[in-house]
């Protein structure tokens, strides 16, 4: 007779006034079940692996939750939670107990504002939530210039009144001016 121990993935978390982000680290995971407690108590399990492998979370959050309002969002390598919280406020914490947090739970500094930068991080947001497109090293249009492209293959002077040279016949390494 074999037991099945469940373990616990990683959890990672950040916060606004008026909602929370929890995202779950599972690459892979299949038969996931979802539960949120408008008391506030979160239940998460799935199986990942090729021997599906269990896991599973169960954690009282710190405050009560609006579910109706809150979202899911799975991914391939995680499942992510937009949960609505009840008051719009800043919880001190996540869960309710005090303490030391478990082992395998994490603020998530890419999400994380902090309460009184949280309004210039909302004036900032283009609609893209928290994507940053600097991160793409994408480049710019600065110093484009279309005609200069169309011409000559792209390839232009640095200057235009610059004299072409060329090497003399002896070789000493010096520069005449082309007629």
């Amino acid at each position: 007779m074999s037991i099945s121990v469940s373990r616990h993935p990683l959890v990672k978390w950040a916060q606004r006034a008026d909602k929370l982000f929890v995202t779950v680290e599972l690459p892979d995971a299949k038969n996931v079940k979802l539960n949120l407690d408008p008391e506030g108590k979160f239940f998460f399990s799935a199986t990942t692996g090729v021997g599906n492998v269990p896991y599973e979370i169960e954690i009282d959050l710190y405050d009560k939750v609006v579910v109706d309002e809150s979202k899911v969002s799975f991914t391939s390598r995680h499942i992510c939670y937009l949960v609505k919280k009840a008051e719009s406020k800043w919880w001190s914490r996540l869960l309710k107990h005090g303490g030391k947090p478990p082992v395998f739970l994490r603020v998530d500094w890419d999400k994380w504002v902090d309460e009184d930068e949280q309004d210039e991080k909302s004036a900032r947001d283009t609609g893209f939530g928290d994507f940053d497109f600097s991160k793409l090293n994408m480049g710019g249009a600065g110093d484009f210039d279309a005609e200069a492209a169309e011409g000559d293959g792209g390839y232009e002077s640095d200057t235009d009144d610059e004299e072409e040279t060329e090497e003399t016949a002896t070789g000493s390494g010096e520069s005449v001016p082309k007629d």
